[in-house]
Formats: structure tokens, C-alpha cells, sequence
């Protein structure tokens, strides 16, 4: 046994984009333990319900992530709309599924850049979060936001997407994929992501499964989980299929995300074929009373809400649990016996969100 040392990684950190703190416990130039420290930027947002009422909280749970607001909101809603009993139109669920899949869109994007920043490429990063201007340009055309869009409400959504803007959305969408397919080129075939990639962070399918992985995370090890099969909003009547990869390590968590960004952009174009007329939300009158736990899949995982009222309209509870929280036990696994200078990298691989995670 060589010497010990814990190096503290973390919270500030030129590759993290997203204040994580682990101490490492390194032997020489290998990782034997990550010890994560959870609470640096803890906000509080679940202590909220005291002071919002249920439909103001809306705006409270897009507000606990900038890179999944729109799905923080949905799901939220989903949960209260269960509990009341609300029958969200059909054009609604469709116009819900549309944004959710422009958010995996975007923030699969922005997490490319950010693992081609994590190896040094820093013009693949500009090349990366380039092509997802054009997704936020989408967002702010017809949301009116860029980070919170505040489009999604209990009962339904509050604006609607034109015919003639549906279909300037399925050019745009061409233009996004054509371009992603050269920036994938690299991603996938590129020596040295391979180097940095293949065989590194190896997270065997029983593992994954063990340490409660979601999402990418336990996709790349060959788990078929994913939500949007249970067929919430819109999916039920798209043609859908989990991405899912056997490798387990950093170069299929890779290779899974890519593979649902151009998911995504087909998932849009079926939404946008079948999306009928209609209203866009029905009218919620009166108090919840009960509780409800809703499950939806975020871009980084299975994410949980928990909601329970009392028939005012303050809840007695909101509860989340995220993707990145849920992620953590398997990233810590991986963490074991991987180089220092490979730990950047594989903290990126979980795409972490530290903000959902400590609300």
C-alpha cells in the first residue's frame, strides 16, 4: 500500500460546472475513495409551500434548476393535477412533450460542450453550445425565455404554438442535426475522446441497478429504463424506444446521450405531425386534497415529486428528488481505482446538476 493523501475537488473547479466538493482519497496517482459533501448551495425551495400557494409554486419548482425548469414545472403540475383530478387537454399534452424533448435537447447540448471543454477542446465546446443557440432561440420564440419559460401550468399550458411556427421549428430541427451529426462524428470516433473515454468509469448493468442509477447513467449500462415508456403526456402515442448501450463506461454514457438528442429532434417531429387542435388548458378551480407521487424522465434521469395538500391552498409538502442525487453512489463507484486526472471527466459523465440536487 502506497502513501494516502485526500485532495479536496471541488467546489471551485475550471472543469465543473456545477459545485460539486468530494474529498479523494488518493494512493499515489489513484483514486481509492470519493467522499462527496453535500449542501454548498442548499436554497431551501421545498420550504417555499409555507409562503406560495399551490398554483404560485409553479413558478418556485421551474425555478429549481435553469437547465430543467420547464420539466420541473411540468412535473409539478402533473403531480397536483393528479391529485385534483384535472384532465389536461390533448393539445396541451402534446405542446408539454414538444418543450420537455426541446429541454433533453438543450441540455444534452450544453453538456456536450462541457465534456469537450472537460478534454480540452475548446473549439468543439464553442461548436457544441453553437448549435444549442438555435434550440434556446426556439425556447425564447415561443416561450419568451431562454432559461425560465413559465409556460407550463396547472390544467394545462398557457401559450400556444402556431401552425406556421411548428413548422419553422421542424427546419430549424433539420439544421440542428445536420450540424450535430458533424460535431457527433468527433464525440464518437475521435482517438483521443476515445482514449479518455473507452474503458474508463466501467459501471457493470448489476451495479448500475444495486446503486439506484437513472437515466443516461444506467442506460450506458445496458438497463432499458425509461420513463417516457409508461407513455406520461404525449408519449404514449409516439413510436418510442429506449437508447440504451452495454459498454458502461464514459464513452457509452457518450454515446447514449447522442443517441437521444437526435431522439429528441424525432420525438418533436411525430409531435409535430400529430399534434391536434383544440384548447391549451382547462380551468382548475378549488383546493387540492391529498397526495401524489409523480415520476417523469428528466434529461439527466428519473426524477420524483412528492406533493401532498390539505384542501387549502398552501401544501403541507413538496418533495423532489433528482436525477443527480440519485446518480451519485454509482459515480462514486466509478470514482474507485480511476486516475486523478480522469476524475473531471467522470464527475461530467453523471452530467451533474447540484443546483436540483440541493434545492
Amino acid at each position: 500500500m502506497g502513501n494516502r493523501t485526500i485532495v479536496p475537488f471541488g467546489p471551485q473547479h475550471p472543469v465543473l460546472p456545477e459545485p460539486i466538493h468530494l474529498d479523494l482519497v488518493l494512493e499515489d496517482e489513484i483514486v481509492v475513495e470519493a467522499i462527496p459533501r453535500i449542501g454548498y448551495i442548499h436554497r431551501g425551495l421545498e420550504k417555499l409551500v409555507e409562503k406560495k400557494d399551490y398554483q404560485q409554486y409553479t413558478y418556485v419548482a421551474e425555478r429549481i434548476c435553469g437547465i430543467c425548469s420547464f420539466m420541473h414545472g411540468m412535473g409539478y403540475c402533473m403531480a397536483i393535477e393528479n391529485i385534483m383530478d384535472v384532465k389536461v387537454p390533448e393539445r396541451a399534452e402534446f405542446l408539454r412533450t414538444i418543450w420537455a424533448e426541446l429541454s433533453r435537447l438543450h441540455s444534452h447540448l450544453l453538456w456536450l460542450g462541457l465534456l469537450a471543454d472537460g478534454f480540452g477542446f475548446e473549439s468543439l465546446f464553442m461548436q457544441s453550445w453553437k448549435i444549442r443557440e438555435q434550440v434556446l432561440d426556439i425556447f425564447e420564440e415561443t416561450t419568451g425565455g431562454r432559461v425560465i419559460f413559465s409556460v407550463c401550468d396547472i390544467g394545462g399550458v398557457r401559450k400556444d404554438i402556431s401552425f406556421e411556427t411548428l413548422e419553422k421549428i421542424k427546419k430549424i430541427l433539420t439544421d440542428v442535426e445536420n450540424e450535430l451529426e458533424e460535431a457527433a462524428k468527433v464525440f464518437i470516433g475521435d482517438t483521443t475522446v476515445k482514449l479518455r473515454t473507452k474503458g474508463v468509469g466501467v459501471l457493470s448493468k448489476q451495479l448500475a441497478f444495486d446503486l439506484g442509477a437513472v437515466g443516461p447513467m444506467a442506460r450506458a449500462s445496458g438497463i432499458e429504463m425509461d420513463l417516457r415508456s409508461q407513455g406520461y403526456a404525449a408519449y404514449g402515442k409516439l413510436d418510442f424506444k429506449p437508447i440504451v448501450d452495454h459498454g458502461g463506461d464514459s464513452y457509452a454514457r457518450t454515446a447514449v446521450r447522442i443517441g437521444e438528442m437526435f431522439q429528441a429532434i424525432n420525438l418533436i417531429r411525430q409531435c409535430i405531425s400529430l399534434i391536434p387542435d383544440g384548447d391549451i388548458k382547462v380551468k382548475v378551480t378549488g383546493n387540492p386534497s391529498g397526495e401524489n407521487f409523480m415520476r417523469i424522465e428528466q434529461p439527466r434521469g428519473e426524477v420524483v415529486y412528492y406533493a401532498k395538500a390539505n384542501g387549502t391552498k398552501y401544501l403541507d409538502r413538496v418533495r423532489v428528488r433528482t436525477p443527480t442525487f440519485a446518480n451519485v453512489p454509482a459515480l462514486l463507484e466509478t470514482l474507485k481505482g480511476c486516475s486523478l486526472a480522469d476524475v473531471p471527466i467522470l464527475i461530467l459523465t453523471i452530467d451533474p446538476c447540484i443546483s436540483c440536487t440541493e434545492r
